[in-house]
């Protein structure tokens, strides 16, 4: 697999978590999440759905282990929701992080279900909601490791 070491540590973190591991590239979204403030690298579903991932849809703390860079960065991971064909839509929002990730390849580590997924009536209702999940994974996730 050729890992380094934040890659490894990454991995046997999930490991000891007990965490399920996403992986995929990055793929070009909508871009509803940048138009809202809150930028997400949305993950192409080939290994989510080859590996049969049963996951809750909704909101998770976590991390990611962003590759091109080798750097392990608090996440939030939304997972949900599902699209015509049944396959929930996987998408991140790395916390501190600035720049583009299409074509990268990106892996997520959630280990904390923070709420399930949910429609909101307005804009402004998601994106307070949206800065309370935030807040949780700042909370919830430790300081990532740099190796």
């Amino acid at each position: 697999m050729g890992y380094s070491n934040a890659g490894l540590f990454a991995l046997c973190y999930a490991s000891l978590m007990m965490t399920p591991i996403i992986e995929g590239k990055v793929l070009k979204g909508d871009g509803y999440g940048r138009k809202l403030g809150f930028p997400t690298a949305n993950l192409d579903r080939k290994q989510f759905l080859k590996d049969k991932m049963d996951l809750p849809l909704g909101i998770y703390a976590g991390v990611a282990f962003l590759h091109h860079i080798n750097k392990i960065r608090k996440t939030a991971i939304v997972i949900g929701p599902l699209d015509k064909k049944k396959a929930p839509k996987i998408e991140a929002h790395i916390l501190g992080f600035k720049g583009r990730l299409y074509g990268k390849k990106l892996t997520l580590y959630p280990y904390k279900f923070l709420r399930p997924f949910e429609v909101f009536k307005t804009e402004r209702l998601l994106i307070a909601q949206i800065k309370k999940d935030l807040k949780r994974v700042e909370k919830e996730v430790a300081a990532p490791v740099s190796l």
